[in-house]
């Protein structure tokens, strides 16, 4: 990690740039697949998978055979523990539903906002070095509690044609039966598009790497939502002369092992702490699989002195990370201070890892400074909200004036006499 002391605020833009990801002729490639994919569907799917994933597939749905032997190779103490963790996140998920509130804003007018599911969602699962099986139950959860009526999940095949058993196991498990063994741009060009196989969606929800990325911004141009704008996986972690350098050091290297376009960033008011937390990352890191990885990682990586642990904070909210650790004294104390991040993790036994898998929290968080705009994925992703209005004879009466004065200001005389004609004729009535 570079090491930084006392920045002053006019460096703080340049230290918080997020790793350059080399897009050349990036987005000219998912055109391509679009075009492709748009014209030859599930041809196209079968030859974009054997070129990219080097496999040959003849099925592109998973069929109840492979679900049934894929739940064998799954342990029992697995299953467990993603049963455990499926139901945290459905605890917290619940509590996100909202009660019909009718709100009588003036005499006789009632005014309400009702919840209805997005009917087609689509969910993509990244398989390869890390198969995200925990994100199934991050999407799929508070879709089925939302009640999404139709959710098609796909993740790319491995060199066997076969997809990840946890990931087939967890989709089993929360009720998701459409499965796909489709992966990369091929898969959000499917969801967008349909094919002879894979449905078309109305929102795209799901990691990836920058083809998966780019793919989903592209999605948007022919009317398919998407959850967040999504990039490299990143940390940054505040630490002060209480918090434990043996965790902050673990809490770092959780994210640099994510990708080697991962960075983690750690803020603190004491040098002899950032030493030992750089001591104890040196000492760490030999024993992780992923090492060389996580160096790579850490070689877009920063740890920064600041002033204060106010200090820290107000850098933090102009980074606006993704996840954000406070490992400080009386962190609670600190959160109306926090104004920019996707998710929060208070005090020295609160791991990031917790949120990734099971506290219950969502881990579909907005990556690359757009927590400064974005909220993490929650119940209300899966969900449009509608509102109503019921107007009495009193209430237009009420109101009516106030419609009519306005809407002959700005020269709307068919709006206006929407209401003039309804009032006469109460006027008469009476």
């Amino acid at each position: 990690m570079k090491q930084y002391k006392y920045p002053p605020i006019s460096e703080w833009k340049s230290l918080c740039e997020r790793p350059l990801q080399n897009q050349e002729n990036l987005e000219s490639q998912v055109k391509e697949v679009f075009s492709e994919v748009k014209d030859n569907g599930d041809k196209a799917l079968k030859f974009f998978t054997e070129k990219f994933d080097k496999v040959s597939i003849q099925d592109l749905k998973v069929s109840e055979s492979e679900i049934n032997e894929a739940e064998k190779l799954v342990s029992e103490e697995l299953k467990s523990a993603i049963k455990i963790a499926s139901e945290n996140i459905k605890k917290f998920h619940n509590s996100q539903q909202e009660e019909k509130n009718i709100i009588e804003t003036t005499e006789g007018v009632f005014c309400w906002r009702e919840s209805r599911a997005i009917e087609n969602i689509g969910i993509y699962i990244p398989g390869g070095t890390a198969p995200l099986f925990s994100t199934v139950l991050m999407l799929g959860i508070p879709a089925t509690i939302a009640g999404c009526q139709n959710v098609a999940l796909c993740s790319p095949p491995d060199k066997n044609g076969k997809i990840n058993p946890a990931i087939l196991f967890t989709a089993d498990l929360i009720g998701i039966k459409n499965i796909f063994k489709i992966g990369g741009s091929q898969a959000i060009a499917a969801l967008t598009f349909g094919t002879e196989t894979i449905p078309k969606v109305d929102k795209i929800f799901g990691p990836g790497n920058q083809y998966v990325t780019s793919a989903k911004q592209l999605a948007q141009n022919y009317g398919v939502a998407i959850d967040i704008p999504a990039g490299p996986s990143e940390v940054l972690v505040i630490a002060d002369e209480t918090s434990t350098p043996e965790f902050v050091a673990i809490d770092l290297l959780s994210q640099a092992e994510h990708g080697t376009d991962s960075q983690v960033i750690l803020l603190s008011n004491s040098e002899k702490i950032i030493n030992e937390i750089n001591i104890e990352i040196k000492k760490q890191i030999t024993d992780l699989p992923r090492k060389e990885i996580a160096e790579i990682a850490l070689q877009n990586s920063k740890s920064i002195l600041l002033n204060s642990i106010n200090e820290a904070i107000e850098f933090s909210n102009y980074y606006a990370p993704e996840h954000l650790i406070l490992a400080i004294k009386n962190a609670e104390n600190f959160t109306d201070k926090i104004k920019n991040a996707g998710s929060v993790f208070l005090g020295n036994y609160s791991p990031e890892s917790a949120g990734d898998y099971a506290s219950g929290t969502n881990h579909t968080l907005p990556t690359n400074g757009f927590a400064k705009n974005y909220s993490g994925v929650s119940l209300e992703s899966f969900v449009k909200k509608i509102t109503f209005q019921n107007i009495t004879k009193k209430g237009i009466q009420n109101i009516g004036k106030t419609i009519e004065l306005m809407a002959e200001a700005e020269e709307l005389m068919a709006h206006k006499n929407a209401v003039s004609v309804r009032l006469k004729y109460l006027e008469n009535e009476s």
